[in-house]
């Protein structure tokens, strides 16, 4: 309890500053008329607000207030972030700017010469609010074009992935067996009923041979959702769905979720592998908990455990929520790991915090040490309903023979 209140109390500092800092280069730099300033200051303090109120509303159980307060609240929280980024980045180059004329300036001046402020030279006062709503009004359109072109990502189809893997282990008779993807879908405050039975339908219109949901399926508690996530019941795949617990499960309340999702038919790998095929015409699956579910009780990845036993002259596929648990999967033989988790960054630019956060792995194809792993961006989102230079997607993964 104690460190989820610090976390919140961090995260509403860091948003108290960057909307201080919007704030103060988009209503009191450019010195608009009084009332303008009065209005978009309200609208500021306002809009800080919503986004904790959205959160508490959430953890109250008042789904509808949360749904109405989350679809204002989330985008404008991305809205602010970008109008600083853009800010930010005008604010380095009109630096940059200044610091190279004071350099021409310097180099061109005699050495004896006194300094003195030419007329020209003396700061313009119209000038620089002209310059303040130059700037201002670039970083709004810049933001206002982004989070259009983000909204009808995120909202919009998903793009299907197929990628080929070749797996040295895997026998020649199971050749071009496909797995389906399905990671980080996030149903909660945006994400409802619709948008996962059009998920479920574009999965099965893949006609895969087993399907993979590696983790972060919901972001709320089971009685809120129960409705919203039940057509993953109509998931159908030869081979089964098989699925692995993400971070988000364990904020919403894991084990209710875990007993919840399999009466929907799908089976949950706790630290455990299957057989996939018969007798020898087979590779083996393995599944493990999230990086983070050592933290509740009865919880924890163990791949060890998973992979005790086993022929290792039979390929191994792991599913596992975060691409970084690949670091335990290089040590234990892995042919291939499945993983999600970093919505491919969601909205640019925290493409970078998240390939930080995961030790270099965003999305797509990587190779560590004899382990492939494959990062989906996911078929959802977290927070807002955006997504920008990270489309949706849906990842068809077809094993290959050597």
């Amino acid at each position: 309890m104690l460190a989820q209140l610090l976390r919140t109390l961090l995260s509403s500092l860091i948003s108290g500053v960057i909307h201080y800092y919007v704030w103060r280069r988009v209503v009191r730099d450019p010195q608009w008329p009084r009332r303008a300033r009065r209005l978009a200051t309200t609208v500021l303090i306002a809009m800080y607000v919503a986004a904790p109120l959205t959160m508490i509303a959430t953890r109250l159980g008042a789904a509808t207030l949360a749904t109405a307060l989350g679809w204002v609240a989330m985008p404008w929280m991305v809205a602010v972030g970008l109008t600083a980024v853009w800010l930010g980045g005008l604010d380095l180059l009109r630096g940059g700017a200044a610091i190279a004329a004071r350099l021409r300036s310097a180099r061109a001046a005699r050495p004896q010469a006194a300094t003195v402020l030419a007329p020209a030279d003396v700061p313009d006062p119209a000038r620089r609010i002209f310059l303040a709503r130059a700037a201002s009004g670039t970083a709004l359109a810049a933001t206002a074009a982004s989070l259009s072109a983000g909204m009808m990502s995120a909202r919009g189809d998903h793009e299907v992935v197929t990628v080929e893997l070749e797996l040295p282990r895997l026998p020649r008779a199971l050749d071009g067996f496909s797995i389906v993807q399905l990671t980080d879908l996030h149903v909660g405050i945006t994400i409802d009923r619709e948008f996962v039975q059009r998920v479920v339908q574009r999965a099965n219109a893949l006609r895969p041979d087993l399907i993979a949901l590696t983790g972060d399926l919901v972001d709320g508690k089971v009685e809120e959702l129960r409705d919203e996530i039940a057509p993953l019941r109509e998931l159908r795949a030869p081979h089964g769905v098989y699925a692995v617990t993400g971070n988000h499960e364990y904020y919403s309340g894991v084990d209710p979720w875990i007993a919840e999702i399999s009466r929907l038919g799908v089976r949950y790998l706790r630290n455990e592998r299957v057989e996939i095929g018969a007798g020898g015409d087979g590779f083996e699956l393995a599944g493990i908990d999230d990086h983070s579910a050592h933290k509740w009780p009865g919880h924890g990845a163990d791949l060890a455990a998973a992979v005790r036993g086993r022929d290792p002259s039979r390929a191994l596929v792991l599913l596992a929520h975060q691409p970084r648990q690949v670091r335990e999967a290089v040590k234990h033989g892995v042919d291939l790991q499945l993983s999600g988790h970093t919505h491919g960054g969601q909205v640019w630019p925290w493409h970078y915090i998240a390939r930080a956060q995961q030790e270099g792995l965003l999305s797509g194809l990587y190779q560590r040490g004899p382990t492939q792993v494959y990062v989906s961006r996911g078929c959802g989102y977290f927070g807002p309903p955006i997504r920008l230079a990270a489309p949706l997607e849906i990842t068809r993964i077809v094993l290959r023979a050597r």
